[in-house]
């Protein structure tokens, strides 16, 4: 695995596109779960991944600082669609353009998306308490 290690100015830089990206549209961002093999990229077509449920970010999404992006209040999904582990997201803006694709794991478990658990069950709720990524 490759590392990079940005400058401050750098890594604000970046992590600020991406929040103009995902607020870009009329409304609110989303962040879908997925569950099977994350595609190679954002630009890359869904196939046989099953969507478990879609999480919605606060508009505007969220805010930069010291090299860090905080997500805003994310809205949970009630009821999810499927039932199924969850593996990775792709987070669009509000028109459904895709801008970043990130694995899941449990929490502690190295994924740059963390959850309590990535088990979901149809009709059951899905939560992100808190997002935060830092560069």
């Amino acid at each position: 695995m490759a590392i990079i290690t940005l400058s401050a100015t750098a890594a604000n830089a970046v992590l600020t596109a991406l929040n103009d990206l995902v607020n870009g549209g009329s409304g609110a961002g989303t962040i879908k779960i997925y569950t099977g093999t994350k595609p190679a990229g954002p630009a890359t077509a869904i196939t046989t991944q099953v969507l478990l449920g879609t999480l919605t970010c606060s508009d505007p999404a969220g805010t930069v600082s010291a090299a860090t992006w905080t997500f805003g209040t994310v809205t949970q999904d009630s009821s999810a669609d499927a039932t199924g582990t969850a593996t990775w997201a792709r987070i669009a803006d509000s028109a459904g353009t895709a801008v970043i694709d990130i694995d899941i794991t449990t929490t502690g478990g190295g994924g740059f998306g963390q959850m309590n658990t990535t088990s979901i069950v149809i009709g059951g709720p899905i939560t992100a308490p808190s997002i935060v990524v830092t560069a």
